[in-house]
């Protein structure tokens, strides 16, 4: 046999077989993923605080493990398996719009723990998630300042003393910025940026002026960067 024949068998070899995985560490590898996709569960849903929580997206993100990690055991027993994995997952296209971008972190988490876990490096994919939790639950405490809210006054030109106005204003808000008035016939339109103190009292003297026909206070759940 030539050494051209030894070549070709060792690569026909190499193609049809690679590392050799026994059963039971495919069961702890699993099983292994199966613990963190728990843990994801229980972290994600404990720690989201948008006002729709899906429960499907949790459940979806708390079997990645399983699936990417039984993807890397397939992958590292066969090449030819690896090879059609790579294209087969490569048309995939995934159209469901995330609604919280904090959705994303957790799923590239559960992938990454999958393939991390599938090459047995257990120890990196628990200090993974330990470090991952912290970090999510130490950035979630720090706080953040409330956007201001809106004033919309509407009401007659001739009505309004804005003299008066900006007095009421200014004793019940901490800080106020007008930022439009709109003028149409004689009806006028003012939004006034502020930091309420106390938005009952605010909004009693406004109304008793009887400068406006309308009064808003708009807030939002907005935050500012400080």
């Amino acid at each position: 046999m030539s050494v051209k024949d030894v070549i070709k068998n060792s690569v026909y070899k190499s193609l049809g077989g690679g590392t050799t995985i026994n059963a039971s560490t495919v069961v702890l590898i699993l099983f292994i993923a199966c613990l963190i996709g728990v843990y994801i569960f229980f972290a994600y849903k404990f720690s989201y605080k948008a006002a729709f929580y899906s429960k499907d997206l949790n459940m979806t993100m708390a079997g990645m493990p399983v699936i990417v990690a039984a993807i890397m055991i397939a992958m590292q027993s066969n090449l030819l398996v690896s090879l059609g994995m790579v294209g087969a997952l490569s048309i995939v296209r995934f159209r469901n719009a995330l609604k919280n971008p904090l959705d994303l972190l957790y799923l590239f988490w559960a992938i990454s723990a999958g393939i991390i876990v599938g090459v047995k490096l257990y120890t990196l994919a628990l200090a993974l998630s330990l470090i991952m939790t912290i970090l999510l639950f130490v950035l979630d405490m720090i706080p953040n300042a409330k956007a201001p809210a809106l004033l919309v006054l509407r009401g007659e030109e001739d009505k309004i003393d804005y003299t008066s106005l900006y007095d009421i204003i200014g004793m019940h808000c901490k800080y106020y910025k007008e930022k439009t008035r709109t003028i149409k016939n004689s009806e006028t339109e003012i939004i006034i940026e502020v930091r309420i103190k106390e938005e009952n009292m605010l909004l009693q003297a406004l109304r008793d002026t009887g400068f406006f026909t309308q009064i808003n206070c708009i807030a939002h759940d907005g935050e500012l960067r400080l």
